[in-house]
């Protein structure tokens, strides 16, 4: 078993995470905590002094803007956003809140996950294609007109929040 590694974040809270990476992007290295109620993603490169101050900012006045006014609770389950900084060792990065489970497929593909998607994130290729969806997907995973509209209004809302925030979706 990995190893649990504890450290501190710039506002003084303890975090700690499994030394096992989990997912690696372009830019970060992400672990699960030890419950998986969160991950810590560090940034593979070092930040210069501009990009530590837009992820303070994002971590702080960003975020204290969008939830900490009326009506803030709304967005906490259409954002996974950014809660601490963390550094440790030579390397920076953020504590973020892991994703619901309604992002992840609870069911599967058709004949017994044949494709083995159960349990794993959603994505939209699954979704964008009806070939697809009746092909592969479980029925009860495919949602309906209705579900789709719903999806639809949620993403646009979150992404002109986050506009209007004054962010773009790569800051995130």
């Amino acid at each position: 078993m990995a190893n649990i590694v504890t450290c501190k974040t710039k506002d003084g809270e303890t975090v700690q995470y499994v030394d096992e990476v989990i997912g690696s992007g372009s830019m970060k290295d992400v672990y699960f905590s030890p419950d998986k109620s969160y991950v810590v993603a560090f940034y593979h490169k070092p930040q210069n002094e501009q990009a530590r101050d837009r992820i303070d900012m994002i971590t702080g006045r960003y975020r204290q803007n969008i939830f900490g006014q009326s009506g803030g609770e709304y967005w906490k389950d259409l954002f996974c956003w950014p809660t601490h900084v963390v550094e440790h060792g030579d390397k920076i990065g953020i504590v973020v809140p892991t994703y619901k489970s309604y992002f992840f497929f609870k069911y599967g593909s058709k004949n017994d996950d044949f494709l083995g998607i159960k349990g794993r994130e959603k994505e939209g290729k699954w979704f964008a294609s009806a070939s697809n969806q009746n092909k592969f997907l479980d029925p009860r995973e495919r949602g309906n007109t209705l579900t789709y509209l719903k999806v639809c209004l949620l993403l646009t809302r979150a992404v002109r929040r986050m506009h209007a925030a004054g962010l773009c979706h790569s800051d995130l």
